[in-house]
């Protein structure tokens, strides 16, 4: 069986409306202040928390 309207664009916007992507929320580091996910140690410093830091060595370019 066909529909017997058209759906209009109102009614699937509407509909699609939750499909949305949501924003990621990020959270400064209390060491250097860059931006960082939530419960994950920093890119830039390594910091987690007083009791967990990573060692981020840098690489050596031979």
């Amino acid at each position: 069986m066909l529909p017997v309207r058209k759906t209009s664009k109102s009614k699937t916007r509407t509909r699609r409306s939750h499909h949305r992507l949501t924003a990621v929320n990020y959270s400064l580091c209390k060491k250097c202040g860059t931006a960082k996910l939530p419960h994950a140690a920093c890119g830039q410093c390594g910091y987690l928390n007083e009791k967990i830091s990573l060692n981020l060595a840098e690489k050596a370019d031979d």
